[in-house]
Parts: C-alpha cells; structure tokens; sequence
C-alpha cells in the first residue's frame, strides 16, 4: 500500500480530498509533506486542541501555508492574520458593531435580496447555485452592511474572486501569495473617504467612529490603513464563505433528494441542515498556523518554526467525533464542528453566515423543490483557501 499523501495545491485532490483525509487521520495523524515543508493535522481532537493554544499556534505570520512561506510582515488590522494584544483589541472593536441583534435585524433585507435574484428564473428549467445566487446575494448582504452603492458591489466581488484563485496546482511563488495583502483595501479607499464626509447608518461610519483603546492604552479611532484592510477582511470573508456554502447546498442535496423533500415539507429542518452542511463540506477546510516551540505530535516532534495545517474539512468528519462522518444527514446531532474555527479567532461572521445560507436554502426550496446538478458543466474553483463552486448550473424539471 503507498504511503498517505495530502497536497492542498493538488488540483486532482482537491476534487475529492476526503479519501486522502481519511488515509491521513487513519495512518499518518501527524503528515509531513517533504515537497512544501508542512506538517498537518487531521483528527477532530488534536485541530480543536490547536485551535485554542495560540501561543503555540500562531497567526501572526499568516494562515495560509503560501502566506506564512513568505515571510512577510502582516499589515496591522487583519484579526485573522494577529495574535493577541492587537487580535483582541480589533475583535472586540468588531464585536462592538457586528452585533447579533444587528445581523437578525437585517433579516427581510437578505429575504428581499434572494427573491430578486431568483424570481427571474421561476419557470426556466435551468438556475445556476453560483452565478444566479451565491455571487449575488452575500456581497448584496456584505455591500448593505458597510454602505457600498450596489452599483460598484460587482466590481468589487469580482476583484476578490480573483485574489483567490491560483494559476497551477503548485504552491504560488512569495509575490503571488502577498499580492492579495499587500493590495488590501485598495478597493475601499474612495468609499470611506466619502462615508466619512456622509455619515450613515451602516459598519462604515461605525468603524470610522468608534473610539477604543489600543495596546499602548491610547484612546484612540482606527487609522486609515487599519479601517481598509478591517473592511477589506469582512468583504472577503463575508462574500467567499457564503457563496461556497450556497453551492455546497446545491450539490449535496441534489445527491441526497429524499432529505431534500423533508426540508421542502418541514422547514424546522433546514437549520440543523445548515449546520450538517457546514460540517460537511466546510468552505475553508484548512488553516494554517507558525508554529513557535517544539511541540509533541503521536510521538513525533514537530520543531519551533515549522507550519502546521490545521485540517478542518478532515477533522469535521472524523469518525471518532462524528459517528460515520463521511454520511450526510440533516438530523444529525452536532454540538461543535470546527468549520468557523474554535477559540480565539472562532468567525466573528458565524451568525450572519448562518442567517444566509438559512435563508438562501430556505428561499431555493420554496422556488425549486427539485432539482439536478448538471455535472458536466459545473466547475469547481481552484484556490489554496477555501474550496467550492465557480459554477454550479441546476436543471429544474418544469
């Protein structure tokens, strides 16, 4: 039998990377990968342990194995390239303002988003899960929040999908890997310059205004650098997960038709069937981490200095957390996936995600109650940080 091998840059893996996941956390839950020089991690309870001890598993040079590679020095602003004192101190400021109350208030508005996007396609025997919904719906959410006229949101969302995509199944070179930090916010600069002389009821002005105290003590507003690359943060974040969930759901329950048909008769399910989704097929499936002291593996060492990758797409269908985990089902009991991460840098988006893909999944069952993915024509994005659909066509039986 050949050795376990896991290669996140692997085109032909990515495909389908649960078997490689299964090899790994079976035979080698402690991987080295001699070609990119990282050590992984793949089983439910050494991902979630790391995930809290971020003394040892830090973030500040990174979370993507490119990135981290590179060496570069991590712009302030970006929670989730900090460590603490500067990671609490951006996370409570956006604590302040992404509010749960905030995010169920904005409830009718990502319902009033779906129905445009959708209603044109009632009655057609064909809707795209990517094109006609995912790419439309979260960056309309995202462009509400932080006050982006939605003239220039596709713009904008179509400049992110870019910085995520690689141009080869290898690892990209130090320039490509940083383009995307190093340019961050770039898109923004004009938008807050304008919010501030035109204050409004959204993130923008709020962040633009709040005061808070920093690591030196000083009572102080954010900068203009770190205001960009905070906004740039949550329009990245916000617009790639969502719209990977979204086409994630139209997959997956294209292959399981008779838990679709519960969720069309019972929508008490559907959210339970988000988190089993997310669970599942988790949009970021890896993070990566600097690794500062020797450390202790399944008996092997892993030394200071080393990157490791936390496999969250393995760890969330372990069999040892998750009876079966390689089985979809919408009535699963799950107390804690590992999808929006754990301790200290747990997704400060989880709730709006949550509300989206509820609402999305809840609205295509009301239109479309039936559906096929067509295969042939669906694509599947080629990026090193989170795996979904560019394309994801469904045909409707009219």
């Amino acid at each position: 039998m050949t050795e376990p091998y896991y290669d996140p840059y692997d085109w032909d893996i990515d495909t389908d990377p649960y078997p490689a996941w299964r090899r790994l956390r079976d035979d080698a839950p402690l991987y080295y990968n001699e070609k990119y020089d990282f050590y992984a991690l793949s089983r439910y309870d050494d991902v979630e342990r790391c995930s809290v001890d971020w003394r040892t598993y830090i973030s500040g040079k990174g979370s993507v194995l490119e990135i981290i590679r590179s060496g570069m020095e991590m712009p302030p602003g970006n929670i989730l390239f900090e460590d603490p004192p500067a990671h609490d101190m951006h996370r409570a400021l956006l604590s302040r303002v992404f509010t749960p109350k905030r995010v169920a208030d904005i409830e009718p508005k990502v319902r009033e988003f779906c129905a445009r996007t959708l209603d044109p396609h009632v009655g057609s025997d064909r809707f795209d899960f990517i094109l006609d919904l995912g790419a439309q719906m979260p960056m309309r959410t995202i462009g509400m929040l932080l006050g982006i006229p939605e003239d220039d949101q596709d713009a904008i969302r179509e400049r992110i999908d870019a910085g995520f995509k690689m141009e080869s199944g290898e690892m990209p070179d130090a320039d490509s890997a940083t383009s995307g930090v190093r340019s961050f916010g770039d898109d923004f600069v004009d938008y807050i310059e304008w919010r501030a002389k035109n204050p409004s009821d959204d993130l923008m002005t709020e962040l633009l205004n709040a005061e808070f105290e920093d690591e030196t003590g000083e009572i102080r507003r954010l900068t203009r650098d770190e205001l960009l690359i905070i906004v740039n943060v949550i329009a990245g974040a916000g617009n790639e997960t969502t719209t990977r969930l979204i086409g994630w759901s139209g997959k997956v329950l294209a292959e399981h038709p008779d838990q679709r048909r519960e969720l069309v008769a019972d929508r008490s399910l559907v959210p339970n069937a988000i988190e089993e989704l997310l669970r599942y097929e988790p949009p970021a499936p890896h993070v990566g981490r600097y690794v500062t002291q020797d450390v202790e593996h399944h008996g092997q060492t892993v030394p200071a200095g080393s990157v490791m990758l936390l496999l969250v797409g393995s760890a969330n269908r372990d069999d040892r957390r998750f009876p079966d985990g390689d089985t979809f089902d919408i009535h699963r009991t799950i107390t804690q996936h590992l999808t929006f991460g754990y301790g200290i840098h747990f997704c400060l988006g989880a709730a709006l995600a949550r509300l989206e893909g509820r609402i999305a999944l809840d609205e295509v069952l009301t239109r479309f109650p039936e559906w096929e993915v067509d295969l042939p024509n669906a694509k599947l994005s080629s990026t090193s940080t989170v795996r979904g659909w560019e394309t994801l066509p469904a045909i409707i039986p009219t």
